[in-house]
């Protein structure tokens, strides 16, 4: 239960230090709660003066509180720890998904990722919480209590020392069956996050062709793997429970047993026997409260070896830092060498010996078939993929092997075909990349970007709550809130992959017509397989399996009988027979 890896994160060494302290104290509070007790209770069957149970009831009372506190300092201290660690691990997973851009986020599953961001690190918080606190009472009480009950009673303290590694037996054989159920349970929840988000995101597209019906039961059947996984490991802890109280329960009752008996024979005192009796349910609480909170944490323990392992997987990263690069102007060249990217080893895909050179506020249109590698080279040129080692690239004559840096990509704005629009007010997502922006800041870039007449039919008009539980918007007028976004932030550099592919016809002329100027002074790479919008490019990149086929401007490709013309006049055949 306890991972390894939480001793990689920061200030969880002084956190063991400060508990462990702590665990002693507690154990000898708990000592010395069962000693003045132990007096008071002699006292009285001893028909002694009530006098003389005041001192014993007193320090009773001290320790009881001494208890108390240390308990309620510990649950104080782990909850700012584990605050603290959460906190942290939602922003390093935030700053890992934009160092990995969104084509190793959709590798990793956006659902995976969601749930991980919004349910798994509330898990590992949890996790976190009780883990520590349990494992090292665990590993300090029960100890410094036997050592006492040893001192005072040495038969008792044998009883309890022997039926320890029996309980301990048990609980490992139920609690190796509980995390394998509990990893096939996380792994069907896993799988039912990424299946549930992409059918809801292709919904129309399914309902479109008629496949919405085969994939409501493909959701049905994710489901119920997930239900049937949980009600397996609702059993097991169920089992395991019941086993730790009886195996407890029927240790105090040996214990009991064996002091009655030696009381009746008076082979031991009334003192001893109470101080061992008093002592043995709070000998096995550090074991019982550890296994009751198995269960609780086996969901965070996966949350946490998932979140890890997302934080662990390589960010693509420049040996070769920019250092002249301060902005992109008219003047600004970008040249890439044998450009090569490749997603697996053993695979093809990817692109192969791409060579190109841009100049200055350039319109330039990547384009070709599905799987040709428009994409890739969108999140090459993005810094979201680490080109392989003999690419170069040189940004105003300066060379550098991997545009993942922060030099480069701080002068970047990226529209994907499906802007992630948050819940919160239409200002509040168009200043998401400027929040420090006025209201009439915003105000010109919602009319820059066509939103305007959208704006001024919503009763809360620019105050209105979008996004997740509130209004919803189209993908036009989601794609126009993304380019407000860009038109607000004013960056020189802009990336559009796909952004119209999701869109009718109508609407994508409309923004069309709103993007144009827009794109005006800017340096854009726009990729896409709708081919009218490179009537619009100063420069096109046509990729075929991989490689660059043609590049140069739009019209004079036309006039030649490459790739080019071939597509152009595919799109125009689909177009004539229809």
């Amino acid at each position: 239960m306890f991972n390894k890896k939480l001793m990689t994160i920061p200030g969880i060494k002084k956190l063991i230090i400060k508990i462990s302290i702590l665990a002693v104290i507690q154990a000898f509070s708990i000592i010395a709660e069962a000693w003045f007790l132990s007096s008071a209770l002699v006292n009285a069957w001893m028909l002694k003066k009530v006098t003389a149970s005041i001192y014993p009831m007193l320090f009773f009372f001290i320790a009881f509180i001494i208890r108390y506190l240390i308990t309620r300092i510990e649950n104080q201290i782990t909850d700012n720890f584990s605050d603290k660690a959460s906190n942290d691990f939602k922003k390093a997973l935030l700053e890992k998904t934009f160092e990995l851009g969104p084509q190793s986020v959709a590798k990793l599953g956006s659902g995976q990722l969601i749930t991980i961001a919004l349910e798994g690190i509330d898990q590992i918080k949890n996790y976190l919480n009780l883990i520590i606190l349990k494992t090292l009472n665990l590993a300090i009480i029960p100890w410094i209590i036997l050592v006492a009950v040893f001192f005072v009673n040495a038969l008792s303290g044998l009883v309890l020392l022997l039926v320890f590694p029996i309980i301990i037996y048990f609980m490992i054989i139920l609690g190796i069956a509980a995390r394998k159920k509990s990893d096939q349970q996380y792994l069907n929840f896993s799988k039912m996050s990424n299946n549930f988000i992409n059918t809801l995101r292709g919904l129309k597209t399914l309902k479109l062709f008629g496949l919405s019906k085969i994939y409501g039961k493909n959701i049905f059947r994710v489901s119920e793997n997930y239900r049937k996984s949980t009600l397996e490991v609702l059993k097991i802890a169920l089992l395991s429970t019941f086993t730790l109280d009886f195996m407890t329960t029927i240790s105090i009752a040996i214990v009991a047993v064996i002091l009655g008996v030696r009381l009746i024979n008076g082979s031991v005192l009334l003192f001893p026997a109470l101080f061992a009796l008093i002592t043995a349910p709070d000998y096995f609480l550090p074991l019982r409260d550890y296994g009751n909170d198995y269960h609780a944490t086996l969901d965070g323990k996966n949350a946490l070896d998932h979140l890890i392992s997302i934080l662990d997987t390589p960010s693509p990263k420049a040996q070769k830092e920019l250092k002249q690069f301060k902005t992109w102007n008219q003047k600004s060249t970008l040249k890439a060498d044998h450009l090569s990217f490749q997603y697996d080893k053993d695979s093809d895909k990817g692109i192969k010996d791409v060579s190109f050179n841009f100049t200055g506020h350039l319109k330039v249109g990547i384009v070709g078939q599905s799987g040709s590698g428009k994409s890739t080279m969108l999140n090459l040129l993005g810094g979201w993929l680490q080109p392989e080692d003999k690419t170069n690239f040189k940004i105003n004559g300066e060379k550098t092997d991997s545009l993942a840096q922060f030099a480069w990509q701080k002068h970047l704005s990226y529209i994907p075909q499906n802007p992630y629009l948050f819940s919160g007010t239409i200002a509040e997502n168009i200043a998401f990349y400027a929040p420090n922006a006025n209201t009439d800041d915003i105000k010109k870039a919602a009319q820059s970007a066509g939103l305007e007449e959208f704006i001024n039919s919503l009763k809360d008009g620019m105050n209105t709550i979008i996004g997740r539980g509130g209004r919803g918007v189209s993908g036009g007028q989601a794609q126009r809130i993304a380019l407000a976004r860009v038109l607000l932030d004013q960056r020189e550099i802009i990336l559009l992959d796909e952004p119209t592919a999701h869109l009718d016809i109508e609407t994508e002329y409309e923004l069309k017509q709103t993007m144009l100027p827009i794109f005006k002074d800017h340096l854009v790479i726009f990729a896409t397989h709708r081919l009218h919008w490179m009537n619009e490019m100063d420069y096109i990149l046509v990729m075929e399996n991989g490689k660059l086929v043609e590049q140069g401007n739009p019209k004079k490709l036309l006039k030649q009988s490459g790739k080019y013309r071939q597509l152009v006049d595919e799109i125009r055949g689909e177009d004539n027979n229809a």
